[in-house]
């Protein structure tokens, strides 16, 4: 049979990973996205006042909520869990269920955490049907952690990535359209010498959204974007979205 062939660039919803320091803002920030429903995995969305399913306290509770967005008609036009760091424990009690294990760890030769995958994909691909099907942009909300990065090629140095397990941080990295990495914009003096030398942090308050990968962070954008934009008080996802209308 004869394939079709696609030429140029085609508009489409997005698919983002967005993982931050802590307090920083990565609620307020998916909040600004164009009409957004959350599907909550942990607390904090009382004060930003966003449309949002009741509080998930399980793997089934998220595949419910998901399933009625797919199944029903709405008006939302982003869907944002929130967040991959606090989902994870529940896909690692649905492993345990399934297998017989009160811990994820007892099953042994870290097979859990692959079995652990089985569930991203299943979020994964519920969450691309909402995007082909109903038109949604869609935003994974995770916390970061410092980890220790075994770089082959330098010595060993610290950097900021998604806290939740390697192997499911990498398949949503390799998934996701941008993986963008938020943090305060930080510089550092130095006074005295010797043992008397000591380095102070210096910063106003200014935050960053980091859209390229660096040696101290993991981040990535196919939007031709600029190493990093600014993460505003006030309608964060505009800045965002003058990339997408280019």
């Amino acid at each position: 049979m004869t394939q079709a062939i696609l030429q140029g660039r085609t508009s489409r919803p997005r698919t983002i990973v967005f993982y931050a320091v802590h307090g920083i803002g990565k609620s307020t920030w998916a909040a600004s996205a164009p009409t957004p429903i959350f599907i909550q995995t942990e607390k904090g969305l009382d004060d930003i006042g966003c449309d949002r399913f009741p509080l998930a306290e399980s793997w089934a509770d998220v595949s419910a909520q998901l399933a009625q967005l797919c199944s029903t008609d709405h008006p939302y036009k982003t869907v944002v869990v929130d967040s991959l760091s606090a989902l994870e424990p529940m896909v690692f009690a649905e492993v345990c269920r399934d297998k017989a294990k009160k811990n994820i760890e007892d099953i042994g030769y870290a097979k859990g955490y692959k079995f652990a995958l089985d569930y991203w994909r299943e979020l994964t691909t519920a969450l691309e049907w909402l995007q082909k099907n109903k038109g949604m942009t869609v935003v994974l909300v995770g916390h970061s952690k410092i980890v220790r990065y075994e770089n082959p090629e330098t010595e060993p140095y610290d950097r900021f990535e998604i806290d939740i397990h390697r192997d499911a941080s990498a398949m949503l990295q390799r998934w996701a359209d941008e993986v963008l990495f938020a943090n305060y914009e930080v510089f550092t003096s130095e006074k005295g010498e010797g043992f008397n030398k000591r380095v102070k942090a210096i910063g106003d308050g200014s935050r960053k959204i980091y859209t390229n990968e660096r040696p101290a962070w993991k981040a990535k954008n196919r939007l031709n974007m600029p190493d990093s934009i600014p993460m505003l008080k006030e309608n964060g996802w505009a800045e965002y979205a003058k990339y997408i209308s280019k």
